[in-house]
């Protein structure tokens, strides 16, 4: 099976070990994986600042990176639940309105394109160690996902999954949101955090590195010894 990627901007800026184990991952569970260099950005910043016509820009690019009838594939419940559920909303009413459709409905979410599309589960992973998951209010609310990531994670040899309390409620980062209104932010991660160092933990894992961005940030600063890790990191590991 050929898939594309797309790597959003902050992975391939701050985090781009995660995309290389993706690829990983992805090539494990049998696929042939191509990139387009000439991809940037799903325009998801410029739609929630309010900024429809700058990000119609940007989205216009990706519609184009993307073209072709593979499988996109991504590392963000985020840039892929933006792409599969605003897309129609910018491009209504437009020439670009089934192309628009179109990308919606061949990107996936890692977990998401595993289990659901690839049908695989066990990857033949090895991870030592106590984790508990945070579920991405972008995975959970706008991609629907909930027991894909728990099914690949469950099959990972030496890796116990406990779960924590709340652990549907958001760690308060919500992009452009951490900034507006940081004390409540903070105290949101701070929340989330307790949950997780109460389940014994040693690890936070998710399929959003902009949640575990803003969870570790507190975490340094609260001087929890919890790691944060992202699904591909975990399922890459021998």
């Amino acid at each position: 099976m050929r898939v594309q990627i797309f790597i959003p901007c902050f992975i391939d800026q701050l985090y781009p070990t995660v995309a290389f184990n993706m690829v990983k991952v992805l090539e494990k569970a049998g696929c042939e994986v191509d990139y387009n260099p000439n991809q940037t950005c799903c325009g998801q910043p410029a739609f929630n600042a309010g900024f429809w016509g700058e990000a119609k820009d940007v989205c216009n690019k990706f519609i184009q990176d993307f073209s072709g009838s593979d499988y996109v594939v991504a590392p963000s419940a985020s840039c892929v639940g933006f792409v599969k559920n605003y897309y129609s909303k910018l491009y209504e009413h437009s020439s670009q309105q089934q192309a628009a459709k179109k990308i919606s409905e061949r990107i996936f979410e890692l977990s998401d394109f595993l289990v659901n599309i690839a049908k695989v589960e066990n990857l033949g992973a090895s991870f030592k160690g106590k984790a508990t998951y945070h579920d991405s209010c972008a995975a959970l609310r706008e991609c629907g996902l909930k027991q894909e990531p728990r099914k690949l994670l469950q099959q990972v040899k030496g890796l116990e999954l406990v779960e924590m309390a709340d652990n549907e409620t958001c760690c308060g980062f919500g992009g452009s949101f951490a900034v507006k209104f940081e004390p409540i932010s903070i105290a949101m991660a701070d929340q989330k955090i307790t949950h997780a160092d109460a389940t014994g933990a040693e690890y936070i894992i998710s399929t959003d590195m902009s949640c575990l961005m803003h969870i570790d940030g507190c975490i340094k600063h609260k001087g929890s010894g919890l790691k944060v890790l992202h699904l591909a990191d975990v399922l890459a590991s021998f």
